[in-house]
């Protein structure tokens, strides 16, 4: 299992939302390149970028931030926050991105999916953010009246590669990730499932690893030491 650690950026910096809540932010770091150099030198290979800026205007608020990240830190990136449009998700790549992540837009627009798919195969993913058991959008300020499950498996059925499965009641609570749901996922489909929200202790990661996961995404937990990331890096593989 990958251990992606993760930037959320508004303004340029890396923060943290506690349960999706804008008006809950922390600032961790005014320099989020050196918070990707510090998972470098932790052992990481990968990282989980989320632009919390265009989540909400589908935008690229962000992107100079983002390049800066991804070429310091030379690890594998993925970018997500916001990607409604074949243009967004081109100037993430031309940026240096690895992997551009379709959220609100897998949900509301199979034809932008599709063909981001058709176009760009692996380079994409779908990022299914879970309220309730059911699909949260536009930067989880709406339930949508899908089930998440479902949705999950139409997913697989249209030819998505990664999955990646936030538990909004569980993200930077730090009250332990939702295992049942990720449990469920690995074992009833057979795409690449990542796991993210909530993981927050060694135990959560074991867990997690034991599953056969592609990923887990380590957020709050880092930040505030109760992850040390070389470990969770070392029980993950």
């Amino acid at each position: 299992m990958i251990i992606f650690p993760a930037i959320d950026i508004v303004q340029g910096k890396a923060v943290r939302l506690f349960k999706g809540d804008y008006n809950q932010m922390t600032v961790y770091n005014e320099n989020p390149s050196s918070v990707a150099l510090d998972f470098k030198a932790a052992g990481a290979s990968h990282i989980h970028i989320v632009d919390l800026e265009g989540a909400k205007n589908g935008l690229t608020p962000n992107i100079e931030t983002v390049k800066k990240i991804k070429k310091e830190s030379g690890l594998f990136a993925e970018i997500g926050g916001g990607v409604r449009s074949i243009d967004v998700i081109e100037a993430y790549l031309d940026a240096g991105l690895d992997r551009v992540i379709l959220g609100t837009a897998a949900v509301n627009d199979n034809e932008f999916l599709k063909e981001a798919l058709k176009k760009y195969g692996e380079k994409i993913a779908v990022g299914i953010d879970i309220k309730d058991g059911f699909v949260a959008i536009k930067g989880w300020t709406e339930k949508s009246n899908l089930d998440a499950f479902d949705f999950a498996k139409s997913m697989q059925d249209m030819g998505a590669g990664t999955l990646i499965c936030t538990d909004i009641s569980k993200d930077g609570a730090m009250q332990g990730t939702n295992r049942e749901l990720y449990s469920k996922l690995s074992s009833e489909l057979s795409i690449n499932i990542t796991a993210s929200g909530g993981v927050s202790s060694m135990d959560d990661v074991k867990h997690l690893a034991s599953m056969n996961l592609y990923a887990a995404i380590i957020g709050k937990a880092y930040y505030t030491g109760a992850i040390d990331l070389a470990s969770a890096i070392k029980a993950a593989e």
